[in-house]
């Protein structure tokens, strides 16, 4: 085998002229992972397996090396599945913005269903709800559903600060005339998911979908608005700034960013930011918006602080709740929840 030896012995010890039956073996020593013997038993046209002796797996003595050529194995894999998710998520996204209307606002929703699905089990799991009541199963389906309208309602009628009002006061009646004893922590955390897992989210809506300034100063296509711009500059340094910080954790990571995510470091955080501002910058240039080389500095600014601290709360939450990852939706990619505050503050400004 590749980097390993071995040797055949073949025995005849039988002296009886009529018995052509020979024994051999075989023995393989591979430093990676095992050393193995084989005996078996031939005659003139067969190979047949021993009875009495079998195949033996004898653990070797670079076990050791074995791991660590396994873990790096496995670094390496989620690697490249980081970047082929990346350019995945990538082209797909800037499909969606570019059609815009109710395709993306479809999409949206869908990808808000299942991040609020996501938070209320997070919610449910026995982390969290060791120190709380969890609210009702119902409760928590009927928000994810409410979360999910969210993005269309956003679409189709501009403002719904009603709408989210009315639906957070339904939620709370439902909470409080269940059965058993209501909590506060039951109404906080649905609250919560309310305002996190839909309300925010649907400020993506407003930014690419209503804000219809041209962005192009040569005149140049029409649906070329300010919203479509920002959008895929917003999801491009976005994924850009994950990809660069987790490269650069990985190379040059020594000292931690913060006890919330201890595999984050200021390393990763470093060349998470240059990664985002380079992206911005690239795409200002390519799309004329924003015009000036300052102004497009601080878009990458303002979504990287956004997606940092978005992804810290995201971890605050996993690690309250005890697990690893949230979900498997966007393998080696926590990009949901990362941006509502950017589109937000770029809303309001």
């Amino acid at each position: 085998g590749r980097g390993g030896a071995g040797y055949l012995q073949f025995n005849n010890n039988n002296n009886n002229n009529n018995n052509n039956n020979a024994r051999f073996r075989i023995h393989i020593n591979s430093p990676k992972f095992f050393n193995r013997t084989l005996v078996a038993r031939a005659d003139d046209a067969n190979i047949i397996g021993d009875d009495d002796d079998t195949i033996q797996v004898i653990k070797g003595h670079d076990s050791s090396k074995a791991d660590a050529d396994v873990e790096q194995q496995k670094k390496s894999s989620q690697l490249s599945k980081r970047v082929v998710f990346g350019l995945g998520i990538g082209i797909t996204a800037g499909g969606v913005v570019l059609t815009g209307g109710w395709v993306f606002s479809v999409a949206l929703a869908a990808v808000v269903f299942a991040g609020s699905r996501e938070y209320f089990e997070l919610v449910r799991s026995r982390g969290i709800a060791s120190g709380m009541t969890p609210p009702p199963r119902y409760v928590s389906r009927a928000c994810s559903v409410i979360c999910a309208l969210m993005p269309l309602f956003t679409l189709y009628k501009g403002q719904i600060d009603v709408s989210v009002a009315s639906a957070a006061f339904v939620v709370a009646m439902a909470l409080l005339l269940q059965r058993g004893n209501p909590r506060f922590s039951q109404l906080s955390s649905t609250i919560f998911g309310l305002f996190y897992c839909g309300y925010l989210p649907s400020f993506w809506v407003k930014l690419r979908c209503l804000m219809l300034a041209p962005a192009l100063n040569t005149g140049g296509q029409a649906h070329w608005t300010v919203g479509l711009v920002a959008t895929l500059i917003s999801i491009s340094s976005i994924i850009a700034a994950d990809t660069f910080a987790f490269v650069g954790g990985k190379a040059f990571g020594r000292i931690p960013l913060t006890s919330i995510s201890p595999k984050k470091t200021w390393e990763g955080a470093i060349a998470g930011l240059l990664g985002c501002i380079a992206t911005s910058v690239l795409l200002s240039k390519i799309f004329s918006w924003p015009t000036s080389m300052l102004s497009a500095i601080g878009f990458g600014l303002l979504n990287f602080f956004a997606s940092l601290f978005g992804d810290l709360l995201e971890s605050m939450i996993k690690r309250d709740a005890g697990v690893k990852d949230s979900g498997s939706l966007i393998p080696g990619h926590e990009v949901w929840g990362l941006d509502p505050g950017t589109i937000n503050l770029l809303w309001d400004t």
